[in-house]
C-alpha cells in the first residue's frame, strides 16, 4: 500500500510506493550471517530476530491472502487460470508461454491473440439444419434460354445458389384450433359434424409439446413457472402444473431408453465421475421430518443432497447421466459398474482425489485429475511467483502433447507412447522439484504453497496414470463440464420439489445431455422416443441417440417395401 503524509491544507499526500522486490527467506537469512563478522552479538541477533519475525509474518499474510482470493472468487466468480493469467508477462531471459490445451478453465490460447475466424459470430446457412428450405424459381428466365445481355449465349444453373436466411419468432409450444362445422337437422333436430381431420390427432397435447417443454426446463435450465409466463405473453396460455404432467407422463415412455443408456455407459472404456450439491424438499427440514415420522425415509439415512454425473467414454460414444439423491458419486457409479460384462477388463476411472469418489465397490484404474492440482498452485501463485511458474509451465508442455496427440488422431497406444517420450522426462523433473522443496527447506511445508506440494506428492501415482495406461485422459474437465446442466438448473429454480421430480429431472437431463454430446437434434430424438414407445420399449438399443435415425429410416424403408 503506498504510504502518506499529510499536507498544509489536511489532505493526504501519496508518496509513490516503494518497489517490492521478491526475495528468498534463505537467502535472506544467509545475508545476515555474512554481516555478522560486522556486527556485534547483541546487534547480530536483534537483526537475525527481525528477519525471522518477517518469515513468520509473511507466511501467515500469504494463507491469509489466499483465503482472501478464494473469498473473491466466490463473490466474483473465478478469474482465468490460464498461464498467461497467472503468471503474467516472462520475465527477462525467459521464453514466451507457449500454447497449450490446458482444460477448459486453464486451455489454450496462451501467448498470442488468435486470429479471428472469417465470419466469426455469424452462423451459415447450412447450420440452419431444422429450418425450411424454399426455393425460388428466377422470374422470367429457365436453364437453356437465350442470354439477355448478349446475341448468342444461353443461360445455365449455377450448383450454388444465392442463399437468404430469415428467422422469424414463434411461441415455444404453438395451439391450433379447430373448428368442424356441425348441422342440424330442422325436422328431427340430428346433429351432423364434420370428421376431424387425420391429421389432428385425438389428444391436446401431441409428443412434440412434452419434448419442447423438457428441452426448456432440463435442457436450458427454464423454470415451468418462467415457461408458464412467455407462453401467456405469447397468447398460447401453459400453466405450469400442466407442464409437469407432460414431461412426467412422457417420462414413462423414455424410461426404457434411459434404462438401457445406462447400461450402455457401463460398458466404457473411460469412465469420469464428479458431484455437486442439489436440494429436494422432500428430504429438508420439517418435510424430512414427516417423511420420517410416516416411514417414508430411514432415519439414518445421509441428510446431504447431491446431484452425481458419470461420464462415460466407449468406442468414440460419451453417455452423459445424472443421479440425485442422498448417494455420493462412487455409490452412483457403483450400481452403474454392476452391469458391466464380467468378460470386460476395468475402466479407467477419472475423477478428483475425494474419497467420496471412489470409495464404492467396485474395479478401476484410477486417475486423479491434474487440473485440480494445478488449480492450488494457481491460488497462490501471486505469493510465490517463481516457483508456481515451474509447476504451471511444467504442465502447460504436458498438455501440449496432449493437444498435440488429439489434434494428429493418434491412437490410445500412439497417445501414450508420445506422452511417455515427451511428457515422461518433464513430470519425472516435476517430481524431483517437488522433493527438493522440502528436503532443501526452500518452502515452508505448512505454507500455502507447501499444501498444494503436499497434495501433488500425496497423489502423484493417481495423477500420472497417463503415462503408463493407453487412453487415461489428464483431467475431469469432461465431468465438470456436463454438470453445468444441473448447476443451470439448480441457479434457476433452485430445487427439486419430490424425489420423483429429481428422477424425472434425472432421466430427461441425461437424455437430453447424451444426444447433444452426440450432435443430433435433441428436440427430434425426444419425439422419435415418444412416438415409437411400443418399438423403444421392445428393443430400446436400437432407440439410442446415434443410431435412432437409422432405426427410423429403417422403419420408412420397411413400410415402403410392405405397400
Amino acid at each position: 500500500m503506498a504510504s502518506s503524509r499529510k499536507t498544509s491544507k489536511g489532505r493526504r499526500a501519496f508518496r509513490k510506493p516503494s518497489q517490492v522486490k521478491d526475495v528468498d527467506l534463505q537467502e535472506l537469512l544467509s545475508i545476515v550471517e555474512q554481516a555478522k563478522s560486522v556486527l556485534s552479538d547483541e546487534q547480530h541477533g536483534k537483526l537475525k530476530a527481525a528477519v525471522d519475525t518477517l518469515g513468520v509474518l509473511t507466511l501467515e499474510l500469504e494463507a491469509k491472502d489466499v483465503s482472501v482470493q478464494r473469498l473473491r472468487q466466490l463473490i466474483f466468480g473465478p478469474s482465468s487460470e490460464k498461464s498467461s493469467a497467472v503468471l503474467g508477462p516472462p520475465s527477462q531471459g525467459e521464453s514466451p508461454p507457449l500454447e497449450t490445451g490446458v482444460a477448459s478453465s486453464a486451455s489454450a490460447e496462451e501467448g498470442t491473440e488468435k486470429a479471428k475466424r472469417k465470419g466469426h459470430g455469424r452462423n451459415a446457412a447450412a447450420s440452419y439444419k431444422a429450418a425450411t428450405k424454399v426455393s425460388v424459381k428466377h422470374e422470367t428466365l429457365r436453364p437453356g434460354d437465350p442470354c439477355p445481355k448478349c446475341p448468342t449465349g444461353k443461360v445455365y444453373r449455377l450448383k450454388k445458389p444465392s442463399v437468404l436466411v430469415r428467422v422469424t419468432g414463434m411461441a415455444p409450444l404453438g395451439a391450433k384450433v379447430v373448428e368442424l362445422e356441425r348441422l342440424r337437422c330442422n325436422l328431427c333436430n340430428f346433429i351432423f359434424s364434420a370428421k376431424r381431420p387425420p391429421e389432428y390427432g385425438p389428444k391436446k397435447y401431441d409428443e412434440s409439446s412434452a419434448s419442447m417443454v423438457a428441452l426448456l426446463k432440463y435442457g436450458a435450465g427454464l423454470p415451468f413457472y418462467r415457461i408458464e409466463k412467455l407462453q401467456k405473453n405469447l397468447g398460447i396460455p401453459l400453466p405450469a402444473s400442466t407442464q409437469w404432467e407432460l414431461v412426467a407422463k412422457a417420462s414413462e415412455q423414455l424410461l426404457p431408453a434411459y434404462q438401457e443408456l445406462a447400461r450402455h455407459a457401463a460398458q466404457g472404456e473411460v469412465i469420469h465421475n464428479d458431484d455437486t450439491t442439489m436440494k429436494i424438499l422432500d428430504l429438508i427440514g420439517k418435510r424430512r421430518e414427516k417423511a420420517i415420522a410416516a416411514g417414508d425415509i430411514d432415519p439414518d439415512q445421509r441428510a446431504g443432497i447431491f446431484t452425481s454425473g458419470i461420464l462415460s467414454k466407449n468406442k468414440g460414444v460419451e453417455i452423459a447421466l445424472f443421479f440425485t439423491g442422498t448417494k455420493h458419486t462412487s455409490e452412483n457409479l457403483a450400481e452403474v459398474l454392476a452391469q458391466r460384462a464380467e468378460d470386460l477388463s476395468a475402466p479407467i476411472q477419472m475423477c478428483d482425489a475425494l474419497s467420496k469418489n471412489f470409495c464404492g465397490d467396485f474395479d478401476t484404474i484410477l486417475s486423479h485429475c491434474l487440473v485440480h492440482s494445478r488449480r492450488q498452485f494457481v491460488e497462490v501463485a501471486e505469493n510465490f511467483p517463481k516457483a508456481c511458474r515451474f509447476v504451471i509451465e511444467t504442465l502447460r508442455e504436458v498438455y501440449k502433447v496432449d493437444a498435440e496427440s488429439a489434434e494428429s488422431q493418434l491412437s490410445a497406444d500412439e497417445r501414450l507412447k508420445n506422452h511417455q517420450q515427451q511428457s515422461g522426462p518433464k513430470m519425472a523433473a516435476l517430481r524431483v522439484w517437488l522433493d527438493e522443496q522440502f528436503k532443501n527447506k526452500v518452502v515452508e511445508p505448512n505454507s500455502s504453497l507447501g499444501d498444494a506440494i503436499k497434495y501433488m506428492q500425496k497423489h502423484w501415482e493417481k495423477l500420472t496414470v497417463f503415462l503408463r495406461v493407453a487412453g487415461a485422459p489428464l483431467d475431469n474437465n469432461v465431468c465438470e463440464r456436463i454438470l453445468k446442466k444441473s448447476i443451470l438448473h439448480r441457479k434457476n429454480a433452485y430445487f427439486y420439489r419430490t424425489r420423483r421430480g429429481a428422477r424425472i429431472g434425472d432421466l430427461y437431463m441425461s437424455l437430453i445431455h447424451t444426444a447433444e454430446l452426440g450432435r443430433v437434434n435433441t428436440f427430434e430424438y425426444l419425439v422419435a422416443l415418444q412416438r415409437n414407445a411400443e418399438a423403444v420399449a421392445t428393443a430400446p438399443g436400437n432407440w439410442m441417440p446415434w443410431n435412432f435415425l437409422d432405426t427410423l429410416e429403417a422403419d420408412k424403408a420397411t413400410a415402403l417395401n410392405k405397400k
